[in-house]
């Protein structure tokens, strides 16, 4: 007798504590940060946004930068603002990047091997225009114009997703 109320009593007893870490775990609305810490949709919405200024504000400065090293004249100044504009990172849909791993992980195998394409088509479609723009821009510099943008446009526009913090900043031009 004595030993089934000791397994009674165990049998409660964790039954009680599973009760309340289900309660604590069930009060805690927010999502979970990257790191693991409570992030509410405002406070994520606006580091989103910081990190967009941020990023806005170092690619300007890039910019600004190459455009005092390369000493455009006016007439080469809208074929410098078309390669800057080509350089800039598509939009991407608000619906987030979960949404749309479980929207493809939905469909059969050959349609998401379609979908897979048709994304590097519009990839490879972007970097057409700016090969078109660095073409535009190269012919209206000098030579000692094309030195510098030669050793200063090393990675040129869009995204590299991946290693970021290792190795410095991804962005338009290096500094």
């Amino acid at each position: 007798m004595n030993t089934l109320r000791k397994n009674v009593f165990i049998a409660l007893t964790a039954l009680g504590i599973a009760g309340t870490a289900l309660a604590q775990t069930a009060a805690v609305t927010a999502q979970e940060g990257r790191h693991g810490h409570a992030v509410n949709a405002e406070q994520h919405a606006a580091h989103k946004a910081e990190r967009h200024a941020k990023m806005a504000e170092r690619h300007a400065k890039r910019a600004a930068k190459l455009r005092a090293e390369l000493k455009l004249t006016a007439q080469q100044e809208p074929a410098f603002a078309a390669f800057l504009a080509a350089g800039k990172p598509a939009q991407r849909a608000d619906a987030g990047v979960k949404g749309e791993h479980a929207r493809l992980a939905a469909l059969p195998a050959p349609q998401r091997m379609q979908q897979r394409i048709e994304r590097q088509k519009q990839r490879t479609s972007r970097m057409e225009a700016r090969l078109a723009a660095l073409n535009n821009l190269y012919a209206v510099l000098t030579p000692e114009q094309k030195q510098v943008l030669d050793s200063r446009a090393v990675r040129f526009g869009g995204r590299h997703h991946g290693h970021r913090g290792h190795g410095g900043e991804r962005g338009a031009m290096q500094s």
